[in-house]
């Protein structure tokens, strides 16, 4: 039975970001929407090419409770071919600044694995670097991000986005991610990097049976005393599982968006942003009894 005096429950961690010029709490979870800019990414691509789509998809995030923007200008999808750095940043940029102009009370987080996107991102807006690589495909990004003082979600990976899904093999999945945050957490650290976010890539380089592992432990990796990001919103997971479309997986997404916030999520990453919210409520709801 759950003791609601249990304080092992609770969501999120006590811990503040600072996002250049804004500062976000953690006191509670939040909802990070993700804008895709990309032709190819796997749920929405070429939906938010064009300026007033992705203005509309923006605005639409925010009225229904955003409390961050997740900008990707190059698809990560399981199989997805290398885009040049020079198409990211065309594809990125001009959005970015756009989108600064238009919402400039809102936090926008950049998703790229390149230390050189992620400068110039910060430069133009961007108030977190959120890298699926954890570093591993780009050297540079830990004195990167060390000398830009702004927050980083470093997530697990196994392989690259072409590579990862071919045929992913762990001896402990949940042993082997929290071993990559512990190294990797020490190394961003010597770096000068303070301000770390842990996302343990669900999907990305990871069996359906290993995502599973993953939220089913979520809870092991708030030893790390940070923040956890979760990306689970009409993932494989889910379609593989149910034998269902991206566009069929809202309602299982919800499901494991309140299993996730029970074991410790502090950041849900979602496309469906007020279906996420309503599930923060409910499970706040929960948590105290419906107080």
């Amino acid at each position: 039975m759950l003791d609601s005096s249990d304080k092992s429950t609770d969501f999120s961690v006590n811990f503040s970001l600072h996002c250049g010029d804004n500062i976000i709490t953690l006191d509670e979870p939040l909802v990070m929407g993700i804008l895709n800019l990309t032709p190819d990414s796997f749920y929405d691509g070429g939906k938010y090419q064009k300026p007033e789509q992705y203005i509309a998809q923006a605005e639409k995030m925010l009225e229904e409770g955003a409390d961050l923007i997740d900008l990707g200008a190059l698809s990560t999808r399981p199989g997805a071919a290398e885009v040049p750095e020079k198409e990211e940043l065309y594809r990125l940029i001009p959005a970015l600044q756009l989108l600064a102009r238009r919402f400039p009370r809102t936090i926008f987080s950049v998703d790229t694995y390149r230390s050189g996107v992620a400068r110039i991102a910060t430069e133009n807006g961007a108030g977190i670097i959120n890298d699926i690589s954890g570093g591993t495909l780009d050297g540079k990004m830990a004195e990167t991000i060390a000398s830009l003082n702004i927050p980083y979600v470093l997530m697990h990976m196994q392989g690259t986005p072409a590579t990862m899904q071919k045929n992913p093999l762990y001896s402990n999945v949940v042993s082997e991610v929290e071993l990559f945050f512990k190294d990797k957490t020490r190394e961003l650290s010597e770096a000068g990097v303070h301000q770390i976010i842990l996302d343990p890539g669900f999907g990305f380089g990871k069996t359906v049976g290993h995502n599973f592992a993953l939220l089913k432990h979520l809870k092991l990796y708030k030893k790390f005393g940070l923040p956890l990001l979760v990306g689970v919103s009409r993932k494989s997971m889910i379609n593989k599982l149910l034998q269902i479309r991206a566009e069929e997986a809202l309602h299982a997404t919800g499901v494991l968006h309140a299993l996730a916030l029970l074991q410790g999520a502090d950041i849900l990453r979602v496309h469906d942003v007020k279906e996420a919210v309503q599930v923060i409520k409910v499970m706040k709801a929960y948590q105290n009894e419906g107080v």
